[in-house]
């Protein structure tokens, strides 16, 4: 006779399953407070449209010698910011949130901030600076949610590996201006 391997009552799973619908996805098992989940998801979708806005601006007054390439970086990061919102919206709708897309009150809700620069290198370095505020931001929302949400852990692991990349190209970027990087950003610390 063989053995039941289950670890669920299946009779009680379809049982619950069938109540609560007007949940979506979200079912009794979710373990997060879902209420401090969509307020950082929405501070994050601020964040991200905050970059977007930046990166847009930084591509079109990208000026000087190096400009073609680095407007090319900026509109690539833009691109992949908007990607993230995008995800971030579709899992606040998941958890029966609201995505906030106001434009009032923006920059208020989002980690980073809109700082326009003045020359190329101001740009590059304001990029970075808002990427390892989302680095920052990301990763202890990620040790916040825990075990507790793992679908939305997952996706902002995504979010932090490309926020990751992101400023590693900048922090490349800013060692091709001539006294104006710092070396110390690839030798390790004393």
């Amino acid at each position: 006779m063989a053995k039941n391997t289950s670890l669920t009552d299946i009779p009680a799973l379809r049982k619950r399953a069938r109540q609560h619908l007007d949940e979506g996805a979200v079912t009794s098992s979710y373990a997060a407070d879902r209420a401090v989940v969509l307020k950082v998801l929405n501070e994050s979708l601020a964040t991200e449209l905050v970059c977007v806005l930046r990166y847009r601006r930084h591509h079109f007054m990208a000026r000087g010698i190096h400009s073609q390439a680095v407007a090319a970086e900026f509109l690539q990061h833009s691109n992949e910011e908007l990607g993230h919102a995008d995800q971030i919206a579709e899992r606040i709708l998941q958890l029966g949130g609201e995505p906030d897309f106001a434009p009032s009150g923006l920059t208020g809700r989002s980690h980073a901030e809109y700082v326009e620069g003045r020359s190329l290198v101001d740009m590059i370095k304001e990029d970075l600076v808002a990427e390892r505020i989302a680095i920052d931001s990301y990763r202890d929302f990620i040790q916040y949610l825990g075990d507790h949400d793992s679908t939305t852990r997952r996706m902002m692991e995504g979010i932090l590996a490309v926020e990751e990349e992101h400023a590693d190209d900048l922090a490349d970027l800013l060692e091709s201006f001539p006294g104006d990087s710092t070396d110390a950003r690839r030798s390790p610390k004393s």
